[in-house]
């Protein structure tokens, strides 16, 4: 049976105008985006298909799109548009930091940081940058490494946030491992970085560590 012969109240688009996007399952939101089915498939039957081969909605929008284009009923069409969605969601949430208003609570920058850094497979130690209000200037992921970590250069984060004319600075970097734990190295990196900075009068207002779960 075709969406367009399903009841008015359940298609997913219809569904969506009368009762919001929160009341779609994420099979239906992925519906509405991969638009048709395939033989004797709905686009919700496809929806649910790639959410029980990839485990979760996570897994599957972080899939690199050239393996996505390879699935059975994806192509590089769907593959793309499923990526370009995960790319838009970033977006939106950088653009949320950079509005007006300043940051009071770590987790309004945590949000974002999480989303941009936790699906990398390396260690990737970033910086958000703020001015004297704590509004955001800036996100930088300045450094890349390799699972167990990566290398940290002060005089480089100087460089930078002097270069955003930073008044402070949240640094982030994610831990592949999934375990949202500092280190005795990421407390160590830290207060130099903290004491670099301080030389030119830039605050070091946080270093939060990405993991699966927080």
């Amino acid at each position: 049976m075709a969406i367009t012969d399903w009841p008015e109240n359940e298609r997913p688009r219809e569904k969506l105008l009368t009762q919001g996007a929160k009341s779609l399952s994420d099979a239906e939101l992925l519906a509405l985006f991969l638009r048709t089915g395939t033989r004797g498939k709905t686009a919700v039957d496809l929806g649910r298909e790639l959410l029980n081969q990839f485990g979760s909605l996570r897994q599957l929008l972080e899939t690199p799109p050239k393996h996505l284009a390879t699935l059975s009923g994806m192509g590089p069409a769907r593959a793309t548009q499923l990526s370009a969605i995960l790319e838009l969601g970033q977006r939106y949430m950088e653009s949320t930091l950079r509005r007006e208003q300043a940051l009071t609570d770590p987790t309004q920058a945590g949000h974002y940081i999480k989303a941009r850094l936790r699906a990398y497979p390396y260690e990737v130690f970033a910086c958000l940058y703020l001015d004297n209000q704590h509004r955001a200037l800036a996100f930088e992921e300045l450094f890349r490494g390799t699972i167990d970590g990566a290398a940290v250069y002060p005089r480089e984060v100087v460089k930078q946030a002097l270069h955003h004319n930073a008044a402070a600075v949240i640094f982030a970097h994610n831990h592949p491992s999934g375990v949202a734990e500092p280190s005795q190295a990421d407390r160590h990196i830290t207060e130099q970085l903290v004491k670099a900075l301080k030389l030119v009068e830039i605050r070091v207002l946080d270093h939060l560590v990405i993991g699966d779960d927080g």
